[in-house]
């Protein structure tokens, strides 16, 4: 696959991860629907922090999906995926859709920057830091 691409990939993939965050689920947790506080009852999460968390997810993914940003939000958004993966095993709910979300970030952002899988791969730092800034 040609480098332009995979660059275009990245993107595509980045941002149908950043509309899924913002969307079906940072949304879910500011509008009612039938099942939700059972749910996060469930989960152990009380209604203020499901808005928090609703927050802290849209502007995880803001970060994630913008240019200068992309990096230290694919770090954010690990963060959190990490803490969904915890909650869902806490409960014994399936917890693979997070995992999966999260290596999916992480190969989107190395197809928009390809220093992220040459870090990935071990390639030394100064390798990666003489090489050209890219601005997606």
């Amino acid at each position: 696959m040609q480098s332009s691409a995979k660059h275009k990939l990245g993107w595509g993939l980045s941002i149908l991860i950043a509309l899924f965050l913002i969307g079906p689920s940072a949304v879910g947790k500011f509008v009612e629907w039938e099942g939700k506080s059972e749910m996060f009852e469930k989960l152990g999460v009380t209604i203020d922090l499901i808005q928090k968390i609703g927050v802290l997810e849209i502007i995880v993914a803001l970060l994630y999906v913008l240019p200068r940003t992309g990096f230290i939000g694919a770090i954010l958004l690990t963060g959190y995926l990490g803490g969904a993966i915890m909650t869902h095993l806490r409960v014994g709910d399936p917890f693979v859709f997070p995992i999966i979300i999260g290596v999916l970030a992480w190969i989107a952002l190395g197809l928009r920057r390809p220093a992220v899988f040459s870090l990935a791969a071990g390639a030394p730092v100064s390798t990666v830091e003489s090489a050209p800034a890219q601005v997606d």
